[in-house]
């Protein structure tokens, strides 16, 4: 099999070092790996694979004779994705830079792989939350078309990085001594005002829009009817950050044009890559982020009929945003491209 040289930007982050996992794990087939990050972490030494790899700061150079850029996310995107182009790499990106880009394909590769077709050399990885989802939805969605959406996300702290995860800890372990619990990371860093998470919900992640939606929010419908390429799909959505270290979980309300039957929605996403049904509410048996956390698929459970609605039914869906929500995503897109010979 032909190996590709890869860099990946964000190498000594959460999601960047996701990637050196799957890599390994899923036996990747790289010749050069080139370890990327700002002037801040670089310098740093990560040993991966019997190997001990020097992480370099990015520069406008850094990705000459790079065939797959893996992008971490965050804002260094914008700046680096250029470059890497134009050294003729083909950039996997995990910002929301690129997404709503109509140059730039939005890819889910169990969902909409043909997508992939598109790209002039960038990729847009999609938000965790919407990838979560639309894994659920696209089996149901191949059966009979869906008129509308209702999502409540339950969303770890991971997905506010490191530093999400290190104030939970911080606070639960000054809660259980007595102490004041000190916030500065969330809802997000780049806010004036911050509250704990731990013993708490936040409805927020990321800024509230004119329409009072955060981005967040606004995030999952647009992604949503662009990776399905049906943008009448009415959608609405609230995201909360909950007191949970790792894997986000939705209530998801779905409303088809047709009736189905709800065995006949079961089966088909039993049967659907990446998905599984954890669906025995009689025995208890139905997905919870704890027991998600570092798994590859997403989990579906809690099926039955929304008793208030026409063509309606609720699930609950699972899914470790790191993995699948990010890097493991980014990962199979490149996979994908190598399997059909795209690169």
């Amino acid at each position: 099999m032909k190996k590709y040289n890869v860099a990946i930007l964000g190498a000594t982050g959460a999601v960047g070092q996701e990637f050196l996992k799957l890599i390994e794990e899923r036996n990747f087939p790289f010749a050069e790996l080139r370890l990327l990050a700002s002037s801040r972490s670089a310098g740093t030494e990560i040993p991966f694979m019997g190997k001990k790899y020097i992480v370099e700061e990015a520069t406008s150079e850094s990705f000459k004779d790079i065939d797959i850029a893996l992008f971490a996310g965050g804002s260094i995107s914008t700046e680096f994705a250029p470059y890497a182009v134009k050294a003729g790499a083909v950039v996997i990106d995990n910002s929301s830079a690129f997404r709503m880009d109509p140059e730039v394909p939005l890819v889910v590769p169990e969902v909409n792989p043909q997508a992939i077709l598109k790209h002039k050399g960038i990729i847009a990885n999609p938000n965790c939350s919407t990838i979560i989802m639309v894994m659920a939805l696209k089996p149901i969605y191949d059966l009979a078309k869906i008129k509308r959406i209702i999502v409540s996300t339950y969303q770890a702290v991971s997905g506010a990085g490191k530093e999400g995860i290190d104030e939970l800890t911080n606070q639960v372990k000054a809660y259980s001594e007595g102490k004041e619990m000190e916030a500065k990371i969330l809802p997000s860093a780049s806010l004036e005002k911050h509250y704990p998470i731990a013993f708490n919900l936040i409805p927020q992640i990321d800024i509230f829009l004119d329409n009072l939606y955060t981005k967040e929010e606004m995030k999952m419908v647009n992604e949503t009817r662009k990776i399905l390429e049906d943008y009448d799909i009415k959608i609405t959505a609230t995201t909360v950050r909950v007191p949970v270290y790792r894997s986000h979980s939705e209530s998801v309300n779905v409303e088809l044009e047709s009736d189905l039957d709800l065995a006949a929605i079961k089966d088909a996403i039993a049967k659907f890559p990446g998905v599984q049904l954890q669906d025995d509410p009689q025995n208890q048996i139905y997905p919870m982020p704890i027991y998600t956390s570092d798994k590859n698929d997403v989990y579906v459970g809690r099926l039955r009929r929304d008793e208030s609605a026409e063509n309606s039914f609720n699930m609950w869906v699972v899914g470790d945003q790191i993995r699948k929500g990010a890097a493991l995503n980014t990962l199979q897109i490149a996979e994908t491209m190598i399997k059909n010979g795209w690169i």
